[in-house]
């Protein structure tokens, strides 16, 4: 137990990016027999569980990790795509805003597709995958709050709040599998099955982010960013507390919307809070003529 503090003390000390260094230093250490090799071993795993943790995550590891994630939503869900000409209005409302963005621009950009379900509810992946639900399609009134909740998505990529969830997870399970590998360094336990096991749970935390959803500030914070993302389009960055009304009226404690994201009551406060800081002329008039020719008299949303 002695060895498995002062290892950890060690390792907290040391800088992330040293982790490669102690890996190495570990074990040399044990090649001139400073300590022995069990020892060196658990440092080593030890060193290189936060060192994964740590490591920076590519735009193209971004993409891979978000396309795991959005293999899983199609594994509960199937795409709807009975009305091309809609799923490429949905993708024309993402373009303009995304090039009006602080990132325009993905490793294999964004895209936007529809969801065969009557829940009320939307994802979005880091590899820039959205999803929208007929049902939350079935609710939504204008165009500029459509461009909401498409906005409210973009702003979750942007922000990273799927890299963010995941890498603050493989931290805690970094710590966990030190000492892990500390108890197996005493008990005989195979290292390597539990580097196998650390690997694995990268897929649980993706699961859990799709059932759980996002934390609630990183809710309020994609709210207030897709106001900046939809003032910089254009639309109205009110039309998102439009939507969040329509969504308090129309959604389910436990289901769909309201299963992955905060009560909507609670979104309405702070988005009205940020409201003032914006000062746009209304020009819906064209988008809501657009809006209609596609909604109006499409039944077979329904």
């Amino acid at each position: 137990m002695r060895v498995l503090i002062g290892v950890l003390v060690f390792l907290t000390l040391f800088s992330f990016a040293a982790c490669k260094h102690v890996d190495s230093a570990a074990q040399s250490a044990a090649d001139y027999q400073l300590i022995d090799r069990g020892t060196a071993n658990f440092i080593s795993i030890s060193a290189r569980a936060f060192g994964s943790a740590a490591e920076d995550v590519t735009p193209e590891q971004e993409y891979y990790i978000g396309r795991a994630v959005a293999a899983n939503i199609l594994s509960v869900y199937k795409i709807w795509d009975e009305d091309l000409e809609l799923t490429n209005y949905l993708n024309l409302i993402c373009a303009a805003i995304v090039i009006n963005s602080p990132q325009p621009t993905l490793f294999n950009g964004y895209h936007v597709a529809i969801l065969d379900s009557q829940e009320i509810n939307a994802f979005a992946t880091s590899g820039g995958h959205i999803f929208i639900t007929r049902g939350l399609l079935n609710v939504v009134k204008t165009e500029d709050a459509l461009a909401g909740v498409i906005a409210h998505e973009i702003a979750h990529v942007q922000l990273r709040h799927g890299i963010k969830s995941i890498r603050s997870s493989r931290v805690t399970e970094a710590l966990l599998l030190t000492a892990a590998a500390g108890v197996s360094n005493m008990r005989g336990f195979d290292v390597i099955e539990m580097t196998d096991a650390f690997s694995e749970s990268v897929n649980e935390i993706m699961q859990t982010m799709v059932n759980s959803g996002y934390s609630k500030e990183q809710e309020y914070e994609a709210d207030i960013a897709a106001m900046h993302l939809l003032a910089r389009t254009g639309y109205q960055p009110a039309a998102l507390i439009d939507m969040l009304r329509v969504l308090n009226d129309s959604s389910l404690p436990g289901a769909g919307f309201g299963k992955t994201h905060p009560l909507p009551r609670q979104r309405i406060y702070y988005a009205e809070r940020a409201l003032n800081r914006f000062n746009l002329a209304d020009n819906g008039l064209e988008r809501q003529r657009r809006f209609n020719d596609f909604f109006s008299s499409n039944l077979a949303l329904r």
